[in-house]
């Protein structure tokens, strides 16, 4: 398969997708959630593979989307009439696409070294076990601006009340508090990221495909019984509105005029937000 964002390798039963955009941390483009599922859908109907493995090239996993294209160029902002159906049909095909790590028959693993931030904690927090560098970096900034978590994985790891402390302030957490909070399943040294992520995906990889499945689907249930398709379909289309309040249209318009480093140096340091209604 020919990729434009992503490495996909198959050894020793196990699927090994990495995203490949080093050059901007891994940033989220048009095509990278679609490819991402694409590699997913590969795997799955592969035989040999019993588990696929997730990772970064570079620096960091994930930076989140590429502000560079959606800030500071505009992409993704509408113009003064606002239909919020072109959101929804965009930001739900994102969402679905990122999903498809959780809903996978097979399992998922996550590797997270650097940031795992924005849009990039969407997809790891998709995968059924994380497991992070300590001095790896997790959080949601855009909660503070321009943005919800639309695969609303966060309440269902840590629970109501740590969802709201981060979803609240857009703070980021390292590893060592995500695996404290039960974010993830485990934080290690940057030197044994490696090899942490490789024996639990052999101890998994020993285990009947069939087995796997049927543990997941039973498993996987419950997050459906508590709701999680609904609350996807309601942060999509809020991620949509909050790009055209007016504080969102401030920060895509500081973004274009400033550079968008300068737009999130603005909103992660708790500056208030111009209001552009005013």
């Amino acid at each position: 398969m020919n990729f434009k964002t992503l490495l996909y390798e198959v050894k020793d039963r196990k699927a090994y997708i990495t995203l490949n955009r080093p050059e901007v941390l891994n940033a989220i483009d048009l095509d990278m959630p679609r490819e991402i599922e694409e590699a997913v859908r590969f795997a799955n109907s592969d035989s040999n593979v019993h588990v696929i493995v997730l990772s970064g090239n570079g620096k960091a996993f994930c930076s989140g989307y590429d502000l560079k294209a959606f800030a500071e160029a505009g992409l993704g902002t509408q113009k003064s009439v606002w239909d919020p159906m072109l959101d929804f049909q965009f930001m739900k095909q994102n969402t679905d696409q990122f999903s498809s790590l959780f809903k996978s028959l097979k399992p998922t693993i996550c590797k997270v070294h650097g940031f795992a931030v924005a849009g990039g904690s969407d997809i790891a927090l998709c995968c059924d076990l994380v497991i992070v560098s300590k001095q790896a970096k997790i959080g949601y900034m855009p909660a503070r601006v321009w943005g919800t978590p639309t695969t609303a994985m966060w309440a269902l790891r840590v629970g109501l009340e740590k969802a709201k402390a981060m979803l609240f302030t857009g703070d980021v957490i390292d590893g060592q508090q995500a695996k404290d909070w039960g974010l993830v399943l485990d934080a290690v040294d940057d030197d044994l990221l490696n090899q942490k992520i490789e024996e639990l995906a052999e101890r998994i990889a020993g285990v009947p495909i069939n087995q796997l499945i049927m543990q997941k689907l039973v498993l996987n249930q419950m997050a459906e019984n508590l709701g999680i398709n609904t609350m996807q379909s309601m942060a999509t289309v809020f991620d949509g509105i909050s790009r055209h309040t007016p504080e969102g249209r401030w920060f895509q318009k500081y973004a274009s005029e400033n550079g968008f480093h300068e737009a999130v140096k603005w909103r992660d340091s708790g500056k208030w937000i111009p209001d552009e209604s005013n």
